[in-house]
């Protein structure tokens, strides 16, 4: 009896001490976050495709500043109990045009280093709620390639755009280019407020049983 009433302390303790340091990483360097599925916010969903889905559990690291190229969660500038995500493509004086749904930053541009694997994504459009069907490339950005959903071979394209970027802020542009829910739609984000880097997904929104998704590393 004597040792079952030890065993039982230490797992007792153990949770209490793993649910501190569990608290202290959160609350400091990692923090996981269930991303809106497509029902929840069919805008959100579409324009982090094809690098993360709605409804991901992902983990953002907060340790060190955010650089270009990082694809990063940050507090909705207009609503900030809201959040976005969206690849920093701008910082303080950066001139940024985004042509046929492709950027330019200080007059250069980015290339599609090869296909994806699988090379084609679909999803049901939020605007024409058409099932869409799109090219994933990977754009080399900053030394690093992420994964991107292209426009070629789509009738409608997003506007034409250039900015400038403030002194403080970052523009972040959408891994999806079809459907820019990014700097284009809810304006510069104050880097100030945006520490957090996605780096990793721990479950895709179609479970434990998704090999390919789950804990895997999002650059």
């Amino acid at each position: 009896m004597a040792a079952f009433y030890s065993f039982t302390r230490f797992i007792v303790w153990l949770v209490i001490i793993l649910g501190v340091l569990t608290g202290v990483l959160r609350a400091t360097i990692l923090r996981w976050v269930w991303l809106p599925d497509a029902k929840a916010d069919p805008i959100f969903a579409a324009s982090i495709l094809p690098s993360l889905e709605g409804g991901d559990l992902i983990l953002t690291y907060r340790l060190g500043d955010p650089a270009f190229g990082d694809l990063v969660l940050c507090p909705e500038p207009a609503a900030p109990q809201r959040f976005v995500i969206g690849r920093i493509f701008g910082e303080a004086g950066d001139r940024v045009r985004i042509v046929n749904g492709k950027p330019e930053v200080n007059g250069d541009t980015f290339v599609f280093e090869r296909g994806c694997e699988p090379p084609k994504f679909s999803y049901v459009h939020p605007e024409t709620h058409a099932e869409t069907e799109q090219q994933c490339q990977m754009e080399a950005v900053a030394a690093g390639l992420h994964r991107v959903g292209v426009v070629d071979g789509h009738k409608v394209l997003p506007a034409d755009r250039q900015y400038t970027v403030p002194e403080g802020s970052w523009f972040l542009l959408s891994d999806n280019r079809l459907v820019p829910y990014d700097s284009r739609d809810y304006g510069y984000v104050p880097a100030s407020t945006c520490n957090e880097r996605v780096f990793a997904r721990v479950v895709s929104v179609r479970g434990w049983t998704d090999v390919e998704r789950r804990l895997s590393f999002i650059p």
